[in-house]
This record gives structure tokens, sequence and C-alpha cells, in this order.
């Protein structure tokens, strides 16, 4: 239970995460976004060592790295995606294949969840997947450059939970610093050869910094549930995400919200109910 708890709160958080990024990218560069946002959740995190304490083994760091590269690579495709296209469509999307991943991975390294929790992952599926259909439908659809590169973010963010799962549970939150430096440092390279600026543009700052630390708590929620979890029933749950989003993208910016995608978010809470009495 307390997984499940864990898990779906990190949905909430990494959705709101997720709008402030986009948002962001709208007014600003996405390496500078990414880079600058990144920067600001390594400096939230490093004030929780003390508080979730942890002794970081090589085996735990290399984990953390590992995932830091996957996730990295996988923000910039995402935030890439975000300014190019509309933000209800790339997030389910993402979410899809971040979802079908990790859950894949589970069953093959032998999780057997029960059958009423595996009849949430199917019903969690579902959800993204209608989401995510009726909001291509209902805005026209994504040019496919945008498409591609939110079903390529979505596979590295499952590998990047793919490979958290792999930290053992003394190791505290330093895999994410580990994995923060990494994309930090590669993101800045990436940059600085091809000559972007990182500056963040007018106005952007605040959006930039709200999601490197949401983006960061998430984070920290996802090790704390795949740590106590199954990776099948974590990874899914976690990546229910886009309903957090698609509500602040209606309210805030206006974007419509079909009653299919409102039908997906109720699908989506059925399918918490079910792994969660599992």
């Amino acid at each position: 239970m307390t997984a499940v708890l864990l898990a779906t709160t990190c949905a909430v958080v990494y959705g709101a995460a997720d709008f402030f990024g986009g948002f962001a990218t709208k007014r600003s560069r996405v390496l500078a976004v990414v880079v600058v946002s990144q920067i600001t959740g390594l400096l939230f995190a490093l004030p929780l060592l003390p508080l979730l304490p942890g002794a970081p083994s090589a085996a735990a760091l290399a984990w953390g790295m590992a995932a830091g590269m996957a996730g990295g690579i996988a923000l910039v495709l995402f935030y890439r995606a975000l300014a190019g296209g509309v933000m209800s469509v790339v997030a389910p999307t993402t979410a899809t294949a971040s979802a079908g991943l990790p859950v894949l991975a589970g069953l093959a390294m032998g999780e057997r969840p029960a059958l009423l929790a595996l009849c949430g992952v199917a019903l969690a599926l579902l959800a993204v997947i209608l989401v995510s259909r009726q909001a291509g439908d209902a805005e026209g659809g994504a040019r496919l450059p945008t498409v591609m590169q939110a079903v390529a973010s979505g596979l590295g963010f499952g590998l990047f939970f793919i490979l958290l799962k792999q930290v053992p549970q003394e190791a505290g939150v330093w895999p994410l610093i580990g994995a923060r430096m990494v994309s930090v440092t590669a993101i800045a390279l990436l940059a600085l050869t091809t000559r972007r600026p990182l500056r963040p543009g007018k106005g952007a700052m605040p959006a930039i910094v709200a999601a490197g630390v949401l983006d960061m708590a998430a984070n920290v929620l996802y090790l704390l549930a795949a740590q106590r979890g199954l990776l099948v029933l974590v990874a899914v749950l976690v990546s229910l995400y886009p309903a957090s989003t698609l509500l602040l993208a209606r309210y805030v910016l206006g974007e419509r919200l079909s009653a299919v995608q409102a039908a997906g978010v109720g699908l989506a809470l059925g399918a918490v109910a079910l792994i969660a009495t599992a």
C-alpha cells in the first residue's frame, strides 16, 4: 500500500513538473530549460541527503549514473516535443511508451503481480492510450517528428525507471545525485559543442525552477516507491502523470479536455484502486 501511495503521488508531481517544463520551453531554449532545471533539482536534492541517509556504494552510483544518462536524453527529447506540439498530445504519448517498457521488463525479470493488480495495470495502460488518442484527434493530430520525439522520450524515461529499480534500498538518494550530475554534465557539454546559449529566456526562470524542484521531488518519490513495490505496478502508476498535466493545461492554458480524456482520467483512478486493493 505504501508503494502505491508513493507512486500515485509521484505521478501527480511528475505531471506538474512536466507542465511547468513545457510552459518554460515556450519562452526559452530547450537546452537552457533542461540544464537550469536539472541544476535546480540537484540543489534541491542535496539537503535531502541527511534526511534520507544511505551509503553511496559504487554499484548504486553506477546504476544512478546510467539512469541519469537515459533520463537526461529523454528529458531533452520530451521538452523539444512539448515546445513543438500540443501539451495534451505529447505528455500522454510519452507516458504510454514510458509505462509499457518497464511493464515488459518487470515481467521478464520474473515479477508476477496478483491477477487483480494485473487488471489494474491493463486498465492503466488503456487509460493512457485512450487519453493520448483522443487528445490527438481533438487537436487535429500532431506532426510526425513531434510524435516520434515523444515516443523516444517515453522509452528513455522507461529505461530510467528500470535502471533506478536496480538500486539497493540502503543507497538512500545518492543514486539520484549521481544521476543528476551525469545528466547536467552531458547536456551542458551538448550545449557547448553546439554553441547553444544556456541563458533562460525572459520570464521563464520561475517555471524552470518549479520544473526542476518538482522533477527531483518526483524522482525521490519514485525511488522510494520502487524500493518498496514491483516495477510492473510502480512504473505504470507513475506513468499516469498526464492526468495532472492535462488538468493544469486545461485550467491554466485553456486547452480543451474532452469527454473521452475525462473518461481516461476516470479509468486511471480505477486502475489505482485495483492495484491498491490487490
